[in-house]
């Protein structure tokens, strides 16, 4: 994906990320479940939309980061999807897939070079690649095994989760938002605290042992929270024609 049309990152970037998570932690229990498309299925459609999003990304001629936030939605989708895939269908041990998915994560981190200096992409953002994505994916699905896990092996609801992980998560912005996000590692770590807490935060607002609103109003209005943020909040700096990533 071309850096034009990359979110800079900062308070909106994060703020919208938190959404999306929550949005996409939503929709992919609303597309397996009231859809009926089922965690596995399901991800064929997520990948098919995914494809042509990178797609129309690469001939558009006009910039916007629509492209970038389509993208995200998409893969939180399908994280959720494959998560639930792994602990509801296959009945995999949690702490087994989460130290699974933790090993892959930092392989994908650190493998590339680096991954502990200072970001050379545009305002803090890696390089949107297939890498970026597929450590992105990676990082979903961990984040959503870890919220779940606090949720329903740790003894605690969903609204106690969320309240737990939202702190942990503004510590990390707070530390990050401060010094930048200027190193790889640190923004994977902030991105996996991001679908922690989004993941809490969707369940809390669907789920019955929470605010009870069902999945399909809950889906609705993380979405339109979400695009809302993103249309209001005016990007910094604005983009503006385009230029090669």
């Amino acid at each position: 994906m071309r850096s034009v049309n990359v979110p800079a990152l900062g308070a909106r970037y994060w703020a919208a990320l938190v959404l999306a998570s929550a949005f996409g932690a939503n929709t992919g229990d609303f597309a397996a479940h009231d859809l009926h498309l089922g965690h596995a299925i399901g991800l064929i459609p997520l990948a098919v939309i995914f494809g042509a999003i990178l797609f129309a990304e690469s001939r558009a001629t006009v910039a916007t980061e629509a492209f970038y936030w389509f993208a995200i939605v998409t893969m939180r989708t399908a994280a959720t999807n494959v998560a639930d895939l792994l602990d509801h269908d296959l009945h995999l041990a949690p702490l087994g897939v989460i130290a699974v998915l933790a090993l892959i994560l930092l392989a994908l981190v650190f493998s590339e070079r680096g991954s502990l200096a200072r970001l050379d992409a545009r305002d803090g953002v890696p390089d949107t690649d297939a890498r970026y994505w597929a450590t992105m994916l990676t990082a979903g699905v961990l984040g959503t095994a870890l919220g779940d896990h606090c949720a329903d092996d740790l003894g605690l609801d969903a609204g106690s989760a969320a309240a737990v992980n939202l702190l942990v998560l503004a510590a990390l912005l707070g530390l990050g938002l401060k010094a930048g996000f200027r190193v790889k590692a640190a923004y994977w770590l902030a991105v996996v605290s991001v679908r922690t807490a989004g993941t809490n935060v969707g369940d809390w607002l669907a789920s019955h042992g929470g605010l009870g609103l069902g999945l399909p109003l809950s889906t609705t209005l993380t979405g339109l929270a979400f695009g809302a943020l993103v249309a209001l909040w005016r990007p910094r700096p604005a983009l503006v024609g385009l230029r090669a990533a």
